[in-house]
């Protein structure tokens, strides 16, 4: 491998092309009509155009980075998270133009790739999953059936599905036939297939994964977990390493069950499997619940990284060049704790609308146990085709009580003007006494928001703010040469410095 092909932008593509960097591998980009000035088109050593705005006429044509792979010489493709990393049909036409690439077989990722054949594999390795369905639903009266036999609440889920799209959960039989029309419905739009399964619903479980990573010699390891149950929607918003919640025994259980599906289904490099966690009503014990497997590079991965000490790309790359791991389960320690916070275009106080724009103005966060994988810069302009992530920011301390005050540090030195950010949603999150406490569940964003809406902000008094930040927006203002007056709440002052310079 000398020359990889990034079929992706934004943050990954970066992320990527540093890795190669590292690693002595020239990098070719590819980019659509309105990332032309992205910085990942920059950054790398040779850049393609690939085609118009849309993902489906450019990040999604297979053949046209085919295409630019052969022109450029490039002898591998990395996929990066989204658009085709988890497309079988493409990495079989790689494998069949004789370039690499960097993810697992076609074959793992169709024994994996629907929700009811993960789950039959599952099965097959003996792994514990949600109670329901392991083969879509022919009919409303076979959901009915199911339902029964498990018991209310379900949920209705897409087999292609992913993001939310295509769920539905149900309280009462009465619910069930027109929830299954809907999810079916919404399914077939997002995903080209309206199967749905049904699943026993965990109520107030936590989302936690395990991150694995193969070799092509039959090495597997896992790489401790991530709790992500900070979720809006069915889509993350934080994620942590390790859990709060779980100790060396349980995850000893969860790491070898994960490890155990991954060679089942022939899986190679890195993947990342999925579970619900909850506590027993009766015992008291932590259950955990297979849910999926992604068989990509994930977009939490630096939080894993951050523990580990280990490079997940290039231990990718490595073994995409078929080299072995080079370390064993008995190798990899868990040290400190990790938090990241996906930092997107969009405005939490207007329903999270969407805030594609020009950047007119950005102070990134550094110092001491803070990393942030960027893919923006100012002066570049948000489209609005992609997805709205700018990057991610990750604090890294010694406990995770330090590593929240440390985030929420971070983010005060963050100032991004000109569009709208969720950086003070972050902020609300972060000094809410239930999460620094940890007593969080997949349900528990959705809970807090609800209560923001219904309860004005409190002013709190002596709160510190950004001051280089505050005072480039203007929100704090001096009563003399050394003294500050803080204004405005740091809600406010968020919303005005996220405001600034429009």
């Amino acid at each position: 491998m000398k020359k990889v092909l990034i079929a992706n932008r934004g943050e990954i593509a970066l992320r990527v092309i540093r890795a190669c960097r590292e690693m002595g591998l020239a990098t070719v980009a590819v980019y659509s009509d309105v990332d032309r000035a992205a910085l990942h088109v920059s950054y790398a050593d040779e850049a393609y155009r690939l085609g118009p705005g849309p993902a489906t006429e450019s990040y999604l044509r297979g053949d046209l980075i085919l295409d630019v792979a052969r022109r450029s010489g490039a002898d591998a493709i990395h996929p990066g998270y989204g658009f085709l990393s988890e497309n079988a049909g493409f990495a079989d036409a790689c494998a069949a133009a004789g370039i690499t690439f960097v993810g697992p077989p076609a074959s793992a990722m169709r024994a994996l790739g629907s929700k009811t054949k993960a789950r039959q594999a599952a099965d097959a390795a003996e792994m514990p999953r949600v109670p329901g369905s392991v083969t879509g639903l022919s009919s409303v009266e076979e959901a009915l059936r199911v339902a029964s036999e498990i018991g209310y609440p379900v949920m209705l889920k897409a087999a292609a599905g992913g993001g939310g799209k295509g769920m539905r959960a149900v309280a009462l039989a009465a619910e069930l036939p027109s929830a299954f029309t809907a999810a079916s419905s919404e399914a077939e739009r997002s995903f080209g297939s309206g199967e749905v399964y049904l699943e026993k619903l965990i109520v107030e479980p936590r989302h936690i994964e395990i991150q694995v990573i193969a070799d092509t010699h039959g090495n597997c390891v896992y790489l401790g977990e991530r709790e992500c149950s900070v979720q809006r929607r069915h889509q993350k918003v934080i994620e942590e390493a390790p859990s709060a919640v779980v100790g060396d025994s349980l995850r000893r259980r969860m790491g070898e069950a994960a490890v155990r599906l991954a060679l089942s289904c022939g899986y190679v490099n890195a993947g990342t499997v999925e579970f619900l966690v909850s506590r027993d009503q009766v015992t008291g014990e932590q259950d955990f619940y297979f849910l999926e497997m992604n068989t990509r590079l994930q977009v939490e991965h630096p939080v894993t990284e951050m523990i580990t000490g280990l490079d997940l790309v290039h231990m990718q790359l490595r073994v995409a060049m078929g080299e072995p791991l080079g370390i064993r389960q008995q190798d990899i320690h868990l040290r400190g704790h990790a938090l990241e916070c996906r930092i997107y275009a969009e405005d939490p106080d207007n329903n999270f609308f969407p805030s594609p724009g020009l950047i007119t103005r950005l102070i990134q966060p550094g110092g001491p146990g803070i990393r942030e994988d960027c893919g923006v810069y100012a002066g570049w302009t948000v489209p609005l085709e992609y997805d709205p992530m700018l990057s991610k920011l990750v604090a890294y301390a010694e406990t995770r009580e330090l590593a929240i005050d440390k985030m929420l540090r971070a983010l005060d030195e963050y100032v991004v003007g000109g569009i709208k950010t969720n950086i003070s949603l972050f902020r609300r999150i972060l000094s809410d006494k239930d999460f620094r406490t940890a007593n969080i569940h997949t349900g528990y964003l959705e809970r807090l928001l609800a209560e923001a809406n219904a309860t004005p902000v409190k002013q709190v008094p002596g709160e510190i703010v950004a001051v280089a930040a505050a005072l480039l927006s203007g929100s704090i203002k001096t009563r003399s040469s050394d003294a500050i007056a803080v204004t405005e709440s740091r809600w406010t002052a968020a919303g005005r410095r996220e405001g600034a310079g429009a």
